[in-house]
């Protein structure tokens, strides 16, 4: 089946108005985060930055469909000693704007830079938060599970009469478990916390994360043909991973050096697939790319 990759250059907030409505079934992005990024993106006041990111979210609400996902990797800064709350603020905001904060998912960074502050250790995590239209949407679990583990080994050799019954919480939380219910089992469900290292490799941007981070929420939200979007494209990771695993994918980012090196990018891989015989028609025009 064909698969399409298309990047335009320009001001998300009026591109994004080009897509049809309901015809995104995945958004996963990093935007810029309040006072930093001031060389490409113009660094966004923290108590500005909810006005300026609502016109954009009111747009990905009307793309996405309603069994879709939207994935935002944002993270408040230190001003003064203190915390910002314009991450908080965009959370209530978008909520009235009418989007479910369904989740939120922790990126711990293996290879967090180190350093020393008078008040606070060095940060080695961001939020990763997850966003939906419609309390059900599609989520594929068995995609992203994980091995049992070493633990499985002594846990499950030795199952006492609890384990073999739903033993419900003793604090009341209505959580329950059967252990017994993994005898057998190579592989569990992961948790919300993603293990992986920051981008180290030389991507001409100031923020690139790692390919493993869109991977996983692609393999998590999507299928096969299923279409992508990154609003804050950047250096092209979710774009290219996208492609990569067989989804149709939509980047656009405001500035011309990103779109051009993704442009490139997405070039030496349109060549690379015509060696195997794949065919592809010609690139759009309008400063914009489309790849099939």
């Amino acid at each position: 089946m064909e698969i399409s990759t298309n990047i335009y250059l320009g001001d998300s907030r009026e591109k994004l108005k080009l897509l049809p409505e309901n015809s995104v079934d995945l958004i996963v992005t990093s935007p810029p985060y309040a006072d930093q990024r001031k060389s490409t993106y113009g660094g966004i006041c923290a108590d500005k930055y909810v006005d300026w990111f609502l016109p954009i979210s009111e747009q990905l609400l009307r793309v996405l469909k309603p069994t879709g996902t939207f994935i935002l990797n944002i993270k408040e800064k230190v001003v003064k000693g203190e915390r910002s709350t314009y991450v908080i603020e965009l959370i209530l905001a978008m909520r009235k704007q009418g989007w479910l904060w369904t989740e939120e998912f922790i990126w711990h960074k293996k290879n967090s830079y180190p350093g020393k502050w008078p008040n606070r250790f060095r940060d080695s995590w961001e939020r990763l938060l997850q966003f939906n239209k419609d309390k059900k949407f599609n989520m594929y679990q068995e995609e992203v599970m994980v091995p049992m583990g070493n633990w499985a080994k002594n846990r499950l050799k030795n199952l006492s009469e609890t384990d073999k019954i739903r033993d419900n919480s003793k604090v009341g939380s209505g959580f329950g478990k059967n252990i017994s219910n993994w005898m057998n089992r190579d592989k569990a469900y992961p948790t919300n916390v993603l293990h992986l290292a920051t981008e180290c490799n030389n991507k001409n941007h100031s923020a690139a994360f790692p390919e493993e981070l869109p991977e996983w929420f692609i393999k998590l939200f999507t299928k096969p043909n299923d279409t992508v979007l990154d609003p804050f494209m950047g250096s092209g990771t979710t774009i290219i991973v996208a492609s990569r695993m067989g989804r149709n994918s939509i980047g656009i980012d405001v500035v011309p050096e990103y779109y051009e090196m993704v442009k490139n990018q997405l070039n030496i891989s349109k060549q690379n697939l015509l060696e195997t015989g794949t065919n592809y028609e010609n690139d759009k025009p309008e400063r914009r790319i489309a790849i099939r």
